[in-house]
């Protein structure tokens, strides 16, 4: 992402946002819209209605702000268009939510890249701004983002030879060499009820080369790529693993605990690893009189490389703000510009450590924003240049299983019966061998895509 630092949005070019993004003509003191937004803890929704109020008074556009849950919000979404009561703006919204309602007709697609533009496209991540686009049109205005990474002990790793964890081979001879003396290789999740797995194993499967469904929308996880990334999870699971449906719970704990030499987890956890949350502290035996010498001694692998992969690839999720087909196009594109610009440090700064920014300007101050729930610290107070320069840099790497194809609606109904981790539990427990449980799981996902049609 290029360096420089973000002008603030002068009241010239809110101005412009107002006048020419759409045919409704400026703000007027009686404009009003609504907004939903999925960044719904109560904590969240106070600093999101703090900016709305300062928009208010600098606009005179009033905003209802109504928080989502992420669970709810396809049946929300739904019953709202039946009753032809969109809101105007939708926040936080994942990449698999904004294809779904590209998909059903209900987004503005005019209107985001035209607030773009008038932002400046160069102060946007190209690889965000073309994980939100289809056939070359703009559908949302990406916000920031959060990355799934491979965490592991530093120093184990340097008292063992080893190198970081960055391919295959360096993952597996790692898991193989540190998976004694108490210490687990790695923790992973293989629980097939669990959403975790099936976003770990994308981490890793994307590494490889291996697709959901192709460009014609086939889907293709019985590939050789698909094949070899179901063995290797597995194997890693089965062989090197703590014991047991590792879920997005025990994972943590274990780590956390030093049973595990190794995990993989979403960068939310980068708070607790500092100690910086009461309900999820690390509790091994140095962090007892050290509460930061397990995030002192972690390293951090963002992009991950398989040997049928091409560049290296990692899991990671962008989350959007949405304009819908029925908005008040004027005051939308004013609001979204703002919580893009004035606002954008603070939407950052809610929780930084599962926000990356999207845009300049905030990402070169991104690491200094406090971080963490029961106590603040800025990330860069606890981990070190290198590793928040990686972290910074993740949303140009990230990677999604039928986003780029099109397939966003099959992504958030896989999601919800997840037929991946039931396959991969599978070859973990013994009961499939990989090929047989790439096989099923192409069968499975290819019965959703039949439904999802009819």
């Amino acid at each position: 992402m290029p360096k420089k630092v973000t002008a603030v949005l002068s009241a010239a070019l809110l101005s412009v946002v107002l006048t020419a993004c759409g045919d409704d003509g400026g703000a007027s003191g009686n404009d009003q819209i609504t907004v939903w937004t999925e960044e719904n803890l109560p904590d969240r929704m106070a600093v999101q209605n703090a900016v709305i109020s300062e928009f208010t008074q600098k606009t005179g556009i009033k905003v209802k702000l109504v928080g989502v849950a992420e669970d709810q919000f396809s049946q929300t979404l739904t019953a709202a268009a039946a009753a032809d009561d969109l809101p105007d703006v939708i926040g936080a919204l994942p990449l698999a939510a904004v294809r779904e309602m590209e998909a059903n007709d209900l987004l503005d697609t005019e209107t985001p890249a035209q607030v773009v533009d008038r932002l400046g496209r160069e102060t946007f991540s190209p690889r965000a701004l073309e994980l939100d686009s289809s056939g070359g049109t703009l559908l949302a205005v990406p916000s920031d983002g959060w990355a799934q990474l491979v965490l592991y002990r530093k120093d184990l790793f340097d008292k063992a030879g080893l190198e970081p964890p960055d391919t295959y081979e360096r993952l597996e001879a790692a898991a193989a060499k540190l998976n004694t003396g108490g210490v687990a290789g790695i923790t992973m999740a293989i629980a097939p009820k669990d959403s975790f797995t099936a976003q770990s194993f994308e981490h890793v499967a994307q590494a490889n080369g291996c697709q959901l469904v192709d460009n014609s929308g086939n889907v293709t996880l019985d590939s050789p790529q698909c094949v070899q990334a179901f063995a290797f999870y597995g194997k890693l699971a089965r062989d090197y693993s703590v014991k047991g449906k590792q879920d997005v719970d025990s994972t943590r704990a274990n780590y956390f605990a030093g049973r595990a030499a190794m995990t993989i987890w979403s960068s939310f956890i980068l708070d607790e690893l500092a100690g910086l949350r009461k309900d999820a502290p690390p509790n091994c035996r140095e962090c007892r009189s050290d509460p930061e010498w397990l995030a002192a001694n972690t390293g951090v692998v963002t992009a991950l490389k398989g040997p049928q992969g091409g560049a290296p690839a990692q899991y990671g999720e962008i989350v959007s703000w949405a304009i819908t087909r029925d908005a008040a196009k004027d005051p939308s594109a004013a609001f979204v510009s703002y919580m893009m610009n004035e606002g954008y440090e603070r939407w950052i700064g809610m929780a930084p450590e599962g926000k990356f920014p999207t845009r300049e300007g905030v990402a070169d101050r991104w690491d200094d924003l406090p971080a963490g729930v029961d106590a603040k610290k800025p990330l860069a107070d606890v981990y070190p240049a290198d590793v928040l320069d990686a972290l910074r840099e993740s949303p140009g790497t990230f990677a999604r299983w039928g986003i780029p194809q099109g397939q966003g609606k099959l992504v958030g109904a896989t999601m919800g019966e997840l037929p991946v981790p039931k396959a991969l539990s599978a070859v973990a427990d013994g009961s499939l061998t990989p090929q047989a449980a790439a096989a099923q799981a192409k069968r499975e996902v290819e019965s959703i895509k039949r439904g999802i049609r009819e």
